[in-house]
């Protein structure tokens, strides 16, 4: 395996434990970025820049912006919410239980599951161009692309009257 593959998968894996892990959410916005910058560095190690640069312009600049106005429109007015750092809830019963089950599961898989494996297939020619990234953008998934903005305008839009509601 590259080198450059496997510290970009960790550096991904870190960013995402840094998200669930983390207590505020500006520290989880952060550590969305830090995740995202290594999911830039797998799509290099797959030769693919054009893909890079747009997870890093797009999903570490403009979508982690959009986050950070939202939080700070639904926390403009709140104090800090202090948390019971010594008892667990239910939730986080329920959500460790959850994860550690996905845990052994997929360690099963990957210990005893060799029979059903596909055999590695090398990454095709076209992968990551942008003639190709924009040709399946704009034909094949122009409909998920649409109401993925469309979704996150509304989500803008709710926020902001759920925030001037409470204001008023």
């Amino acid at each position: 395996m590259n080198l450059l593959f496997i510290v970009a998968g960790l550096m991904a894996v870190a960013g995402i434990l840094g998200v669930i892990l983390a207590r505020q959410p500006v520290h989880q916005v952060i550590a969305t970025v830090f995740s995202f910058i290594g999911l830039a560095a797998l799509y290099l190690s797959l030769q693919s820049e054009f893909l890079a640069v747009i997870q890093l312009i797009v999903y570490g600049g403009a979508v982690m912006i959009l986050f950070l106005f939202v939080i700070a429109l639904l926390s403009a007015r709140k104090d800090p919410v202090e948390k019971d750092a010594g008892s667990l809830t239910k939730s986080a019963i329920a959500g460790f239980s959850v994860g550690g089950a996905l845990l052994v599961m997929l360690a099963i898989v990957g210990l005893f599951g060799a029979e059903g494996r596909l055999p590695w297939t090398q990454v095709p020619d076209q992968f990551g161009q942008v003639r190709e990234f924009g040709y399946q953008l704009l034909t094949t998934y122009v409909f998920p692309f649409e109401v993925i903005a469309f979704i996150l305008m509304v989500a803008v839009i709710g926020v902001m009257i759920l925030v001037g509601r409470n204001r008023a």
